[in-house]
């Protein structure tokens, strides 16, 4: 056993560690609580023959759990600050996606909106009106009636060119 007051009772877990290396953490804790405890309590310590004053136990349990509640509030700002971090990555994600979803919401209301201005456009041209359209339906009538006569012509010539030679057939020729 060590004295109270010698290196080892104040060595840190990191210098546990270097000397123990195959303990584990949990290990190194336990040890490092025992020595202290014995620290506090004058076991193993020369010249320490009588119990020792309640005071003197409850400040050292006090020190312990005022180290162990600084840690603890290390380690919680330590977490504070990596997550203060990750909301922001996340804000800043968002925000950009949401920027991405407005820029993309416009982009097709304007897409709607020529849609709809080039179908009312389309709407809006009555072909039927227009003069050209006029002449050429004019004129597609007058083909067509054109092209009828000539047909009815046809059968026409058809039927004499057949009744000549039926003529000619009987006169002897």
């Amino acid at each position: 056993m060590t004295k109270p007051g010698d290196s080892q009772t104040k060595k840190t877990l990191h210098e546990l560690a270097k000397e123990f290396p195959d303990k584990t953490y949990g290990e190194l804790e336990k040890y490092r609580d025992a020595d202290r405890q014995e620290e506090a309590l004058g076991i193993g310590g020369i010249g320490h023959n009588h119990p020792p004053d309640l005071v003197e136990v409850m400040a050292i349990e006090t020190d312990k759990l005022k180290k162990r509640v600084q840690e603890a509030e290390g380690e919680l700002s330590i977490l504070k600050g990596i997550e203060t971090n990750r909301v922001k990555e996340a804000q800043a994600r968002c925000n950009q996606l949401q920027d991405e979803l407005d820029r993309t919401k416009k982009e097709n209301n304007d897409l709607y909106n020529k849609i709809a201005d080039l179908t009312e456009v389309a709407k809006s041209k009555d072909y039927f009106r227009d003069p050209d359209y006029q002449y050429l339906v004019n004129e597609n009538r007058k083909l067509e009636e054109e092209r009828n006569e000539l047909l009815t012509d046809n059968k026409k010539l058809a039927a004499q060119i057949e009744d000549k030679i039926n003529q000619l057939r009987r006169s002897g020729m």
